[in-house]
């Protein structure tokens, strides 16, 4: 396997383990968002298991196994209300959108159009839950931001992208 085709895959399994955590992350917010934002949150819920899938096929695709999901993830903050939730639901498309641009930066051709566009869905949603916008998303070292990089920070990603349990 040539050192790019390497880069792509270990992106593409970051994007599919952040994907994994988005999932888990949504059925959180799911339990616990107002009625008022329901609908919004079903719809995210089901985009990120739409790209997890075609995230596992495309990892497939490259001849390899695609990284399971954990039974469990640790969510960076308690949920306890409709305004976690919320809280919540920005940062993981914030995390999302950080997995994506290095996926966007490994990738070429069609995957690389479709890792951008996934990062500006998750960019536009995070904007929707929060408000607001980053002047960078998905790159926090750019946005002013601190903290470390989306794919290692909470919501069940290890510094190597891969779930944690």
């Amino acid at each position: 396997m040539s050192e790019e085709t390497s880069a792509e895959l270990t992106a593409l399994q970051a994007a599919l383990a952040a994907e994994h955590a988005a999932v888990y992350g949504y059925g959180v917010v799911g339990g616990r968002i107002g009625m008022e934002r329901r609908t919004e949150a079903r719809a995210a819920y089901d985009a990120h298991r739409a790209r997890r899938d075609a995230l596992a096929r495309d990892v497939r695709g490259v001849g390899a196994e695609p990284v399971a999901a954990s039974a469990g993830y640790a969510l960076p903050f308690a949920v306890p209300d409709a305004v976690a939730a919320v809280r919540l639901a920005a940062q993981l498309e914030d995390r999302v959108a950080g997995v994506y641009s290095d996926l966007v930066r490994a990738a070429t051709g069609a995957r690389r159009r479709d890792a951008a566009a996934a990062l500006r869905e998750a960019a536009v949603r995070a904007v929707r839950w929060r408000g607001g916008s980053v002047a960078f998303p998905g790159l926090a070292e750019r946005s002013g931001t601190t903290g470390t990089h989306p794919a290692a920070a909470g919501a069940g990603a290890g510094a190597s992208g891969t779930p944690t349990a």
